[in-house]
């Protein structure tokens, strides 16, 4: 079985959770093991469901523990490393950038290295394995009112966040380059859906909302963002680990680009439909125009054309549609955000 089996770094997280279930749900024979540090992000709900999923083992860890890494990959013995295990959020990498370096550059670092050894003592299994390192569209810093990334972008990230994960991006292209380390990154923007943490833009205005807390907006709330719903992601992604070129990179993105302020109001007006508050009037009422953040970029917009002609992919997902479905998921999954304690989120200080 072991042509089938895929080990997923940051697998319990949000988008890792919901390939898990993409690949599992695509493939019969498909086996996914899990390798997650379990952190503050990671909802108790979403360990049960994956611990209870047919055909995954989840395994507690982190990915710079290098016994670890290569006590898993030597017992999986997998096709695939699909790299997802990351920190995060920019707010927390500006508040603590030393754990953002530690996990997104070093920790990258440490499992390229068990994975490269991996390989070097399995010459048979080279040619047909691949490992996916998944990235963002934030390290390419800002865009102005026009113009999208593309592959040629050159590398401009404007926070330790965006920092650090351009490192790790620069550490696998270099490896493919110097050791022919069969890899491929792609660099998606803003993802939403079921699952995603309420630290998030999305789900904490939910949240926030649902509560009658106000809903912090960052400055103008004129910030452009480009966003695609988590399973036109994994989609994507499926696609790049079946068919994706080694040494490539492949950008990501669904051509839905919404100001922060366009998304919260979306959100408002829905739940203005779906569950409209006991007192009456609009959850647009809740919001509120606070500080803008430091180095706040404005505009992210990902040309994803290479990726559409040369792998077939397509984003499915409407904004409006995913915006729907997404918050009918939350009002419908009150034990899995019951399980989160989004108190310590509804008073940051701004949104989006």
């Amino acid at each position: 079985m072991a042509e089938h089996r895929v080990v997923v770094t940051g697998g319990a997280g949000f988008i890792g959770t919901n390939l898990v279930r993409e690949l599992i749900a695509a493939d019969p024979q498909a086996e996914v093991v899990v390798l997650d540090r379990l952190t503050y992000a990671v909802n108790p709900r979403t360990v049960e469901e994956l611990e209870s999923t047919p055909r995954v083992r989840l395994v507690r860890g982190a990915i710079g523990d290098r016994a670890l890494v290569r006590a898993l990959l030597a017992e999986a013995q997998p096709q695939a490393v699909v790299h997802l295990a990351a920190e995060s959020h920019v707010d927390r990498s500006i508040d603590g950038p030393e754990d953002f370096i530690q996990t997104n550059v070093v920790g990258t670092f440490h499992l390229l290295e068990e994975t490269r050894r991996y390989l070097a003592e399995r010459a048979a299994a080279r040619a047909s394995f691949r490992f996916l390192h998944v990235s963002t569209d934030e390290v390419f810093g800002a865009l102005g009112s026009h113009g999208s990334f593309d592959e040629t972008t050159r590398y401009a990230p404007r926070s330790p966040y965006a920092a650090s994960k351009a490192g790790a991006d620069h550490l696998v292209a270099a490896y493919v380059h110097t050791y022919g380390f069969p890899a491929v990154i792609t660099n998606c923007s803003n993802n939403y859906g079921p699952y995603q943490f309420p630290e998030k833009l999305i789900p904490l205005v939910i949240a926030n909302a649902l509560a009658e807390h106000r809903i912090p907006v960052y400055g103008r709330g004129d910030n452009v963002r480009d966003w695609i719903y988590v399973t036109d992601h994994c989609a994507a992604l499926r696609a790049v680990l079946d068919r994706g070129r080694i040494g490539e990179t492949y950008l990501v993105g669904a051509r839905a680009e919404r100001t922060n302020l366009e998304v919260v109001h979306a959100i408002c007006d829905v739940l203005d439909e779906l569950r409209p508050r006991r007192a009456g009037g609009s959850y647009r009422q809740l919001i509120e125009h606070v500080a803008d953040r430091p180095g706040h970029d404005f505009r992210y917009a990902i040309d994803p054309t290479k990726l559409e002609q040369e792998l077939g992919w397509r984003p499915v997902v409407s904004f409006t549609h995913g915006i729907r479905r997404t918050i009918e998921w939350y009002l419908a999954n009150g034990a899995w955000t019951s399980a989160v304690d989004a108190t310590a989120y509804r008073e940051r200080r701004g949104l989006g």
